[in-house]
């Protein structure tokens, strides 16, 4: 099978109804990301950020996969699909692909507050205050805050290097590291961005651009990529 790499960022989660910082001006939920999305909010106001995750996984768990995550799972069916998502929902497993890459985490597990590859599933929507580690320290989100590194970027780079079809699906490729993961996608490589606004790629080649939402564009790349076998 032919080898099709999807890295996937906020646009397609929204259709799903879940928002996102950059949905206004570098806010999220009301809340400035630097007050909830960072190693220092977190030791200012540890309640206050966990508070605030609890909520975004509430609203996780309520939402549910769009057709745009239904058609990526079903793509697996004709190739070997490996999908890299900055988003920290968990829409994309829900919909059925089996090889998912979370950049920046996932919010339906806990970490370790000193040791973050230590992980767990949560029981439920919340981490409590006072839930502590097998190292005795706090839980908290698996999620990757600003300042915070990448651990899974090496392992997305080397899949975009294997892609004999890359897309590109609701992300502006503003945010680093995520956004240099093209760089690793060989040069002849056709590159799909779904977008309603292309990001500035005119230093890649064989690059092709549908500008649309996520789910509409999706629907067309199917008919392309499956009229093209």
């Amino acid at each position: 099978m032919m080898k099709l790499v999807v890295l996937t960022g906020a646009g397609i989660s929204a259709e799903s109804g879940l928002k996102t910082f950059r949905d206004s001006d570098g806010l999220w939920e009301g809340y400035n990301v630097y007050d909830v999305a960072t190693p220092e909010a977190w030791e200012r106001n540890p309640e206050l950020v966990q508070e605030f995750y609890n909520e975004r996984r509430r609203q996780v768990l309520a939402a549910k996969p769009n057709r745009g995550h239904e058609i990526l799972a079903e793509l697996e069916a004709y190739f070997d699909v490996e999908i890299i998502t900055q988003n920290i929902d968990d829409l994309h497993e829900r919909a059925g692909s089996t090889k998912v890459t979370h950049l920046h985490g996932i919010i339906t597990k806990s970490q370790s507050d000193i040791r973050p590859d230590v992980t767990y599933p949560i029981e439920g929507t919340e981490i409590n205050m006072g839930e502590l580690c097998e190292y005795g320290s706090q839980l908290r989100p698996h999620v990757v805050w600003f300042g915070e590194a990448v651990p899974m970027i090496e392992v997305a780079a080397k899949i975009c290097t294997t892609a004999d079809v890359f897309v590109l699906i609701g992300t502006s490729l503003a945010v680093y590291p995520a956004a240099g993961l093209i760089d690793f996608v060989p040069r002849l490589t056709p590159k799909y961005i779904i977008d309603p606004v292309t990001p500035n790629v005119k230093r890649y080649q064989n690059v092709i651009s549908i500008e649309k939402q996520a789910i509409s564009g999706l629907a067309e790349l199917k008919k392309i990529l499956l009229d093209g076998r």
